[in-house]
């Protein structure tokens, strides 16, 4: 079992958006077989509130005693951790004495190359570093940034001490399993109602303003506005809800599906909820309210995802949008496109792909199967690019199954399924194979890692030397590359691989 620790604070001033990430990337790691802990510094009561119902152990580090030690070369946030990165070094490799993680995941602007460097030498672990500011040296073994940004290499460009390898992209945003099949938004032509979320704990206290520019903006219909019992301002804002009219605040909530599913429009900060209600495909106004999210938010306005307004623009900008049925239906189209709330997934697949393991496929299988199997993506590289009926795949796989000559195997990682392999006896010695992987999981290295456990099956099966012979269709450079990558040669279009005693140890794949 891999053992995965996560560092990461929440507070008033930090917020709660990065606690929140992360216990959305633990649930997944959880899901996927992994050992997870929580390590966070109790900053002020915000972090405990939120980890009341954490789905694993947490280890909390000493509350700040005073002042945060600074110097020059202290990171523009060093004095959200509350102590110098130092101390939080020695903290943080304390709390894990008892255990070595096989990952340390650590989502802190307060922390730069310095850290990385202390923690990764006193564990012998890799790290995950989870950043979008690009405003310090970092040293990762992986880099996840799910903000958009044209080039996420000339973003960090000269603050990386390592080549890393690259989460980039609201594909790996990191959402609750809730939003993984969540319903979406069904567009209405009429704004009946308006959500506003700026963030867990609203430390400008600008929800209350933004309810006051929805009746400036002549809109009287229900308002809702989302907030924590955290929020410093919240005597204040429930007096604003009071005094609006017609509008409710809603505290506390597990997660914002139905929130952001059942308003017409959303108002919303550019933090992490962005990629919330992007999945959900809610039309979005906007607003930029911390320095990190200076970028992200004209960065999705201009891919149409948002429409982005500042405090100053936000009544007429609002005003606009709700005379507008047709921009706010292109808004939430658009959104809808970046984020499929399977982000988290993908990352603790990175981090877990190496406990890949194959079990034999079974009728129950079908429907996943035939699923893969009818992507358009994974139909472009197949022998036979026609999409295939379901009736005709069930029948195919039960003929397979029922075959002595044939191995059909489903790949897992814990409990998720991620990708199939087939071995067909062709003559005496030779096998012929055949594998995709899930669609939606591509890009994760999966591929070598099936490949070679499907090698290892079949030699545990057979007992003797063999052959794998495997056919690839042109222009399918992927497949080329897996197949060299794996010792395989001939090509561009044949490959062939003899397989003879394997090593007692798996092979150690990049």
């Amino acid at each position: 079992m891999k053992l995965v620790a996560i560092r990461v604070d929440a507070s008033a001033t930090i917020g709660t958006g990065h606690l929140k990430r992360c216990l959305s990337l633990a649930q997944a790691l959880i899901e996927q077989g992994a050992q997870v802990s929580l390590i966070a510094r109790a900053l002020d009561g915000v972090a405990a509130q939120v980890l009341r119902d954490a789905p694993c152990p947490v280890r909390w580090l000493p509350a700040p005693s005073g002042d945060v030690p600074t110097d020059s070369t202290s990171t523009p946030h060093a004095a959200w951790a509350g102590v110098s990165w130092t101390q939080d070094a020695d903290d943080t490799a304390n709390a894990l004495r008892t255990e070595r993680p096989d990952w340390l995941v650590v989502d802190h602007y307060a922390f730069d190359v310095r850290w990385h460097d202390a923690l990764r030498a006193s564990q012998d672990c890799r790290l995950l570093v989870i950043d979008d500011t690009a405003d310090r040296a970092l040293a990762p073994d992986a880099l996840l940034d799910h903000n958009w940004a044209p080039d996420h290499r000339t973003k960090y460009a000269g603050r990386l001490a390592r080549e890393p390898h690259w989460l980039a992209g609201p594909r790996y945003a990191l959402l609750s399993p809730a939003y993984r099949n969540a319903p979406r938004y069904a567009f209405q032509p009429e704004v009946r109602s308006i959500g506003i979320f700026m963030g867990g704990t609203d430390p400008d206290g600008i929800s209350a303003r933004v309810l006051v520019a929805c009746r400036s903006a002549d809109f009287s219909g229900l308002v809702e506005v989302v907030s924590t019992s955290a929020n410093p301002h919240l005597s204040a804002l429930r007096d604003a809800c009071t005094g609006a009219g017609h509008a409710t605040l809603t505290l506390d909530q597990t997660d914002l599906v139905a929130f952001f599913t059942r308003h017409d429009l959303q108002i919303g900060a550019g933090g992490g909820a962005t990629w919330e209600r992007c999945s959900i495909g809610a039309p979005t106004l906007a607003i930029a309210v911390a320095t990190n999210q200076s970028a992200v938010v004209p960065g999705l306005a201009s891919l149409g995802a948002v429409c982005a307004a500042t405090e100053a623009t936000l009544t007429s900008t609002l005003r606009e949008l709700i005379q507008n049925p047709m921009a706010r239906q292109a808004l939430a189209t658009r959104a809808a496109t970046l984020v499929d709330g399977r982000g988290a997934q993908r990352v603790a697949l990175h981090l877990l792909r190496d406990t890949l393991r194959l079990r034999p496929a079974t009728l129950a299988d079908a429907q996943l199967l035939h699923a893969w199997r009818n992507h358009p993506s994974v139909r472009a590289v197949s022998g036979n690019s026609e999409p295939i009926s379901f009736k005709s795949h069930h029948s195919w796989m039960r003929r397979v199954l029922q075959s002595p000559d044939r191995r059909l195997l489903i790949a897992q990682v814990g409990a998720l399924p991620v990708g199939s392999i087939r071995f067909d006896q062709l003559e005496t010695g030779h096998l012929e194979v055949s594998l995709y992987t899930d669609p939606q999981l591509q890009g994760l290295s999966l591929g070598p890692r099936l490949l070679l456990a499907g090698e290892r099956q079949m030699h545990h099966s057979l007992q003797a030397p063999f052959t794998v012979d495997a056919t690839v269709v042109a222009g399918n450079t992927a497949s080329q590359q897996l197949f060299e990558g794996s010792g395989y040669h001939g090509g561009p279009l044949l490959y062939c691989k003899t397989i003879g005693p394997l090593p007692d140890e798996p092979t150690a794949i990049p």
